[in-house]
């Protein structure tokens, strides 16, 4: 299939948003897809051009992906996309376990007989995609399977700061599972506990507490793979 042109981005974009926010979601899609590699130089007046507007809404989406930590900026170098610092991995992940499992708990009565089935159907599709692994496709259908519990989050702040994390993550690590793998199989049978706990109307305390530690042990996962010296993770709960 023929990528999308930049008019036909653009225009698929809701009526409703601004144009900075049509900048900001335009140029993060771009970093996660890695078509804009730590590092890159983001010149505002050509992404204006190709967005067809002033540099004052792309520069206000710049001011909010730094804020997000995607992009730096400097005076007399201007914006670049944010260098992975696997410390920032970390961060993100940590402080992804923490909303992650907020958020989820948050939802939890308010998720649908569908929502569950959707969630499980997904979890099944993880499952099938083990016998030949693609660490970037089980990542996408993880992202997708967490979504379906965390969005019907009763805070939508809560939301928003869940999805930046995760974005954050998308430019840090195209996909921790392709460091480790085995960690896959551990993560789909947490999965059906998180939502058979849902299911049952298990305490919120407890929803949150084991979403929590299912974010957690990947982290661990990574760290005693990447870096068996350190003792750095989440603390157990």
């Amino acid at each position: 299939m023929a990528p999308q042109s930049l008019s036909e981005d653009v225009a698929n974009q809701r009526p409703t948003q601004s144009k900075s926010q049509i900048a900001y979601h335009w140029i993060k899609e771009r970093i996660a897809r890695q078509e804009y590699s730590p590092g890159y130089r983001l010149v505002l007046s050509t992404i204006a051009k190709s967005l067809d507007m002033s540099v004052v809404p792309v520069r206000e989406a710049i001011r909010q992906l730094e804020a997000e930590g995607l992009v730096t900026f400097e005076r007399n170098v201007g914006a670049q996309v944010s260098m992975v610092d696997d410390s920032q991995y970390r961060h993100s992940m940590q402080a992804l376990s923490i909303l992650e499992g907020a958020a989820t708990a948050l939802a939890a009565r308010r998720l649908t007989e569908d929502d569950l089935r959707k969630a499980r159907d997904i979890n099944e599709r993880m499952i099938a995609s083990l016998d030949h692994f693609d660490p970037s496709l089980f990542t996408a259908l993880n992202q997708e399977f967490h979504a379906t519990l965390y969005t019907r989050c009763t805070n939508p702040r809560m939301i928003t700061l869940v999805e930046a994390e995760w974005a954050r993550l998308g430019h840090l690590r195209a996909s921790t599972f392709s460091f480790v793998p085995g960690r896959a199989q551990e993560s789909v049978r947490e999965h059906e506990n998180i939502v058979r706990l849902i299911e049952i109307g298990a305490p919120l305390g407890e929803i949150e507490k084991v979403a929590r530690r299912h974010r957690a042990a990947t982290l661990d996962a990574y760290m005693v793979h990447e870096h068996p010296d350190e003792t750095l993770g989440l603390p157990t709960y």
